[in-house]
């Protein structure tokens, strides 16, 4: 797992933002977004100066972008 900062992350993941590189992305209940590429390979960010809504916020950009977005049920 990758921690990193809010900026920081969206300043690496713009590029990537597309269906033809992430076929989806899962939010964690520990709030982690795990990224499955279409490659095969995954990759788990933890944005460590992220609130709980800046993150579900950066979840519905991702949405927007038409990556699938599944999301782990609140316990």
């Amino acid at each position: 797992m990758e921690s990193c900062k809010m900026n920081d992350f969206l300043e690496v993941l713009e590029p990537w933002l597309d269906r033809d590189y992430i076929r989806k992305a899962y939010l964690t209940d520990q709030d982690h977004l795990v990224f499955f590429f279409t490659d095969g390979g995954q990759k788990v960010y933890h944005i460590d100066d992220c609130t709980r809504a800046q993150l579900h916020h950066i979840v519905a950009d991702i949405r927007k972008k038409g990556v699938p977005v599944e999301m782990a049920d609140p316990q």
